[in-house]
């Protein structure tokens, strides 16, 4: 389920980026905030147990970022 919504907001981030690149950066921003607060959450697990719940958030963090830096970069490639 977590996966679908992750999937969902780069997809909304791509389109975003690509159809209005200024506009796109605060809501990236703001979901990597919150995917931020997730992965120290749960990096303040004892040991391996806390990089394991951690990495799903870094990994989306990643994600988002690429999303969006695609969609700019993919406005930016057009002619007009």
């Amino acid at each position: 389920m977590i996966i679908i919504g992750i999937v969902g907001i780069c997809l909304v981030l791509l389109v975003l980026a690509f159809l209005m690149p200024r506009f796109s950066r605060h809501p990236e921003r703001g979901t990597q905030k919150a995917l931020g607060l997730g992965t120290r959450t749960g990096g303040k697990a004892p040991g391996p147990l806390g990089r394991l719940l951690s990495k799903p958030f870094r990994s989306s963090q990643k994600a988002v970022g690429r999303s969006g830096s695609a969609g700019r970069r993919g406005r930016g490639k057009l002619p007009f």
